[in-house]
């Protein structure tokens, strides 16, 4: 198992914790962090762009002109793609982008993208973080103890809003809990900010 030095809020050593090597020890891969990334780009898209195609727009009926001897070439209808206000060739209509993608690879992507944050040293535990009230100073404070980068995810076991309020006006740091954390926040941010109970959620949840 790996060893992760735990800190206080204040920045100090509280002892260290061991990660389970099955879920933060894996040899990451690549092709399922990115298949995973993409799925949840795409499923972000709302797919409400639209534009008219030639039997949607205005127009239409009679020929525009005469076929021979105006010295241009033919043409049947005004809503023609070729012609100013015709319609759009193979126009973009409002659909679904959302696709599944199997549950095992999802699990080994999310495997892989905390395995990397530990290999790359990028993840801090805290032992624990504890908001009295929504302080947006308080947290910078927390941030900079620790050390954290500028784009920071945060990740507790259960829902705070004291640190979530804490956190909300600082550009490039987002707050999230096991249960709603993704892959693409974890690769997104430099930093992965866990708490002791969050590490021990996400080693019952994939395990």
């Amino acid at each position: 198992m790996a060893q992760v030095t735990m800190l206080k809020m204040d920045g100090t050593e509280a002892g260290s914790i061991e990660l389970k090597d099955d879920i933060f020890g894996i040899e990451v891969n690549q092709n399922a962090v990115h298949a995973v990334i993409v799925n949840y780009l795409a499923n972000q898209r709302q797919g409400t762009q639209s534009a008219k195609t030639r039997g949607d727009v205005r127009g239409g009926g009679r020929k525009p002109f005469r076929q021979k001897g105006t010295g241009r070439g033919r043409q049947g209808s005004s809503t023609s793609p070729n012609q100013i206000g015709g319609g759009i060739v193979f126009a973009p209509k409002p659909r679904d982008y959302r696709y599944t993608l199997p549950k095992k690879l999802r699990r080994l992507a999310m495997k892989s993208a905390l395995s990397s944050k530990v290999e790359e040293k990028e993840i801090i535990v805290l032992d624990s973080l504890k908001m009295d009230a929504p302080k947006t100073k308080e947290m910078l404070k927390v941030l900079e103890n620790v050390k954290a980068a500028k784009k920071a995810l945060i990740i507790t076991d259960i829902k705070d809003e004291n640190v979530i309020r804490s956190a909300a006006n600082i550009p490039g740091v987002k707050t999230t809990m096991v249960g709603e954390m993704n892959v693409y926040d974890i690769v997104n941010h430099q930093s992965l900010i866990v708490t002791k109970d969050a590490v021990t959620r996400i080693e019952e949840v994939y395990s």
